[in-house]
């Protein structure tokens, strides 16, 4: 297609351009957003704990706590973690405690810490308390804030 140098030409090209960057512009606002962007878990420090199982004794008062009131302690955690106030008394019953297993398991996953399950029912059977410190010891060293989002769609 060949445009003159006449004006009136150069005015209708001008004139449908603008209504075809007009209509771009509409189809693209409106469109909907179906898929939202998920939260990534970004592994700011090591993949390994941030403290030994014995190191108890990095923070007296939680030590103590620990081992005179596990229960509440072990509660106390796992609220701050995101998770049932009540959810560690159920370790009572069974031999491997399965709450303390749990957390551990989904803590590493959280956190990127690579470990292996053996070590964590381990720790969880035969050193409670100290696995309890550890994992509390953990979470205020990371120091991620976990927020509880609930959705639902409109």
């Amino acid at each position: 297609m060949h445009f003159s140098a006449d004006t009136g030409c150069n005015r209708t090209y001008d004139s449908e351009l603008s209504q075809h960057t007009n209509t771009q512009k509409a189809i693209m606002t409106s469109k909907m957003v179906i898929s939202q962007p998920q939260p990534v878990m970004d592994a700011r420090d090591s993949d390994e704990w941030g403290s030994g199982i014995c190191d108890c004794f990095q923070n007296v008062p939680e030590c103590c706590c620990a081992f005179w009131c596990y229960p509440c302690f072990a509660c106390k955690t796992t609220k701050k973690y995101g998770q049932c106030l009540c959810l560690p008394l159920l370790d009572m019953f069974g031999f491997v405690p399965p709450v303390t297993m749990s957390m551990r398991v989904s803590m590493r996953q959280r956190y990127g810490i690579k470990d292996t399950m053996c070590r964590d029912c381990l720790f969880a059977t035969f050193c409670s308390p100290c696995s309890w410190c550890q994992m509390s010891r953990e979470m205020r060293r990371r120091n991620l804030q976990v927020v509880l989002v609930s959705a639902k769609n409109t």
